[in-house]
């Protein structure tokens, strides 16, 4: 395994792989911060130019792209509430509010370091226990994939937001929206009310963009206008803390393992990997409430999980052939093009490949680490400009993002809609981010279920009679009973105390 690491690294050290790697991290990290393209458009841009590099090269620049745009996402969803990626969507949550409380450098910082943990950590677990963990993924069929899904979204409700039922009815309205567009399984055309411009569904960055960001202008407006908006946010402290570095190392490592794992499974991808950290992270603090208010653990342990789940995602790419996502699809796309079938056989018949790209992929986490580092001080200062001035370049960026997706009025009206219902649920405490993550999985939810019961002949005990899938069903139950209980066993708890008190 060292002299095949070796080997690898040789392959990636050459002043040509070391070049190409570098464009790679930097495209990538430009495509994350801004909205709108995404890693997946990104890599299909760039496929033309794999004919006219070495396979290798070209699988080092590509996925140089992809886990680059996992470290750029962050900096926009910091700075202006603008999630970069779907997976940046969770750091919006305490991120912007760091921000927003001058801890902005140590959002950034804590971000950037965790994110190159959390890649070199995959880049290891990829290096050493590639095939066996990948054969776990070979467990999860239609039926256990919705289950997983099933228990991501009721994770979410059941930790986000002060209301669970809130968190419900959003998560709910994320799943109604995902259902717009064309039928996979008949064809037909679904909610799109004779519009051809929603056949293809509704864009997550076009609602990300209008609940996230026009959502924060409004606020921001309205709170300028009744002078609620107080002086300038001047970073205080442009690089993170030693003190806050070893109180967030816990949750970068937890949100590593968390993330690698997940992204390990087809289909689940680093969005849900970011969500189910962030939550697990939230549940196991002394303090949860100070999630979502600004705490530096809801930055790292998420932002740990997505560049985790980048790796993980290119276990089952090149050991099954299985893509986790829709960058992964892309990239085995890449891989067919240049006549190289991944699978078990890879390994073998074209080791030079794999062992380049894994050696690459230990200096590109050190590249991104440089590049990303030196501009925390720059992205910071962004916050000291005056909200006057910020947020019509929030809206023209906002915009300019949703028109390149398509280039499609329907899609500037949507995020104006979105933008509206983003600002009503701000006011009236329902929380965003289970609406984001509803639409994402709604339609692999959905493909899943419909699968499940096409091979089960339309029982629905297939989803309880595999133990995985029950498993994760009887936890997703839990989830979202466990506020409740816990809210009654404290009211017990203080009746109780109650009543000592008045015989005492």
């Amino acid at each position: 395994m060292f002299s095949n690491l070796l080997y690898g690294l040789g392959i990636a050290f050459t002043p040509f792989n070391i070049g190409i790697a570098f464009v790679g991290c930097l495209v990538g990290t430009v495509v994350g911060v801004l909205p709108g393209l995404g890693p997946t458009g990104t890599i299909a841009i760039l496929l033309p130019m794999v004919f006219s590099m070495p396979p290798t090269s070209a699988m080092i620049m590509l996925a140089a792209v992809y886990y680059g745009a996992m470290y750029g996402g962050s900096t926009t969803s910091i700075l202006v509430n603008i999630p970069g990626e779907s997976a940046s969507v969770v750091t919006c949550i305490d991120g912007h509010k760091m921000a927003l409380k001058g801890r902005a450098g140590s959002a950034l910082a804590v971000s950037a370091i965790g994110s190159f943990i959390a890649g070199t950590f995959s880049v290891i677990v990829l290096t050493f226990i590639g095939e066996p963990v990948a054969e776990l993924a070979l467990r999860f069929g239609p039926a256990e994939f919705f289950s997983l899904f099933a228990f991501g979204l009721c994770t979410v409700a059941s930790l986000t937001g002060k209301s669970v039922v809130r968190a419900i009815m959003a998560t709910v309205f994320g799943l109604m929206m995902a259902t717009v567009g064309i039928d996979l399984i008949s064809g037909a055309p679904r909610f799109t009310f004779g519009n051809p411009f929603l056949l293809d569904g509704i864009d997550f960055i076009v609602v990300a963009i209008g609940m996230f960001a026009i959502s924060e202008v409004i606020i921001i407006a309205e709170e300028l206008k009744s002078g609620a908006r107080g002086q300038v946010i001047k970073p205080k402290s442009l690089y993170i803390s030693f003190e806050e570095f070893l109180f967030s190392i816990g949750s970068i490592l937890r949100g590593t393992v968390i993330g690698f794992f997940v992204g390990v499974l087809p289909g689940a991808g680093a969005t849900l990997a970011s969500f189910l950290s962030y939550d697990i992270e939230k549940r196991l603090a002394k303090n949860p409430e100070t999630f979502g208010e600004g705490d530096i653990r809801g930055v790292a342990c998420p932002e740990s999980a997505n560049n985790a789940a980048s790796g993980g995602a290119l276990l089952p790419l090149l050991t099954l052939g299985i893509p986790g996502g829709g960058a992964t699809a892309v990239m085995l796309g890449a891989l067919m093009m240049l006549d190289i079938t991944p699978g078990p056989l890879l390994f073998q018949k074209h080791a030079h490949l794999v062992w380049g790209l894994i050696g690459s992929m230990y200096l590109g986490n050190l590249l991104l680490l440089v590049l990303n580092w030196p501009l925390v001080n720059l992205f910071a200062r962004i916050m000291s400009i005056p909200a006057r001035y910020l947020m019509p370049i929030v809206l023209v960026i906002s915009t300019i993002g949703v028109w390149s997706l398509s280039y499609s009025e329907m899609d500037l009206i949507i995020m104006g809609v979105c933008g509206v219902i983003g600002y009503y649920m701000r006011k009236h405490n329902y929380p965003l981010a289970p609406v984001l993550l509803g639409l994402i999985l709604g339609g692999r939810m959905e493909q899943s279920f419909r699968q499940a019961l096409i091979i089960s002949r339309g029982s629905l005990l297939t989803f309880i009679q595999k133990p995985i899938s029950l498993t994760l069903l009887i936890g997703a139950v839990l989830f979202l009973a466990l506020p409740y209980l816990l809210e009654r066993s404290r009211q017990f708890r203080l009746a109780r105390e109650a009543s000592f008190e008045e015989e005492a």
